[in-house]
C-alpha cells in the first residue's frame, strides 16, 4: 500500500511540476466534434455502452488519451484514424468542449452494488486490491492534477473493458502501471461489480 501511495505522489509531483494545461476552445470544439459525436454521443453522452462517455470529462485526460491513440500507443481500430488526423489545437478545442459538457447519469445494477461499493471504497485486501476512491475520490470525480479521470456515471460495459484490458496488459498507457498493478488481482466478478458500481455514481 505504501508503494502504491508513493507511485501516486510521484505521478502528482510530475503532472505539477510540467505545468501542462490543456487550454483549448470549447465553440471551437463543438464544431469539430461531429465525427466524435457519432460514438460518443451528443454532447459527449455515449449511447452505446461500449463507447465512453465525454461529456464533463478533465480536459487534459481527453488530451492525452488522443495524444496516445494517435502514437500508436493506445490500440483502437475505430479510435485510431480518428486520432491521427488531429493536430494539439484541434485536441484542445475537442477537450475543452467535452468538459465543459454535462455527464448524463447513469444507474447501477441493484444486485452488484454491495461488492461493487466494497472494492470501489475499500478494495480487497486478500488479493491485494486498492481501492478506487483512492486515486478517482469517494464520487468518482478523479483528480485533474494528477490526471486520474473522472469515472462517476461512465458506461459500466466500457469501464469493465477497461479494467480487462489493464490486467491482462493489452492497455499499457497507465503511469507506473498503476491500473495495472491494481486490476491484475481482480476476479471477473468484482471488475462486473466495481463497473456498475461506477456507473451509478453520482457528483
Amino acid at each position: 500500500m505504501k508503494k502504491s501511495l508513493v507511485a501516486v505522489f510521484v505521478v502528482i509531483g510530475m503532472v505539477a511540476a510540467s505545468g501542462v494545461q490543456a487550454a483549448g476552445d470549447a465553440a471551437a470544439g463543438q464544431a469539430r466534434a461531429a465525427l466524435c459525436i457519432a460514438c460518443h454521443g451528443p454532447g459527449g453522452n455515449s449511447l452505446n455502452p461500449m463507447w465512453p462517455k465525454l461529456a464533463g470529462q478533465h480536459p487534459n485526460y481527453i488530451v492525452k488519451q488522443l495524444e496516445l491513440f494517435k502514437a500508436g500507443e493506445r490500440k483502437d481500430p475505430m479510435m485510431a484514424p480518428m486520432a491521427v488526423a488531429l493536430d494539439d489545437k484541434t485536441m484542445a478545442d475537442l477537450a475543452a468542449y467535452f468538459s465543459s459538457q454535462k455527464r448524463s447519469d447513469g444507474v447501477a445494477a441493484e444486485d452488484q452494488v454491495e461488492l461493487g461499493g466494497k472494492i470501489y471504497r475499500g478494495g480487497n485486501k486478500a488479493s491485494g486490491v486498492a481501492a478506487c476512491m483512492a486515486c478517482h475520490g469517494p464520487t468518482g470525480a478523479g483528480n485533474p492534477a494528477a490526471n486520474f479521470p473522472n469515472l462517476a456515471g461512465q458506461q459500466a460495459i466500457y469501464v469493465a473493458k477497461a479494467l480487462k484490458d489493464f490486467r491482462s496488459g493489452a492497455r499499457a498507457t497507465d503511469p507506473n502501471m498503476m491500473m495495472r498493478g491494481v486490476a491484475k488481482n481482480m476476479t471477473d466478478a468484482e471488475i462486473t461489480a466495481v463497473a456498475q458500481f461506477i456507473q451509478g455514481l453520482k457528483q
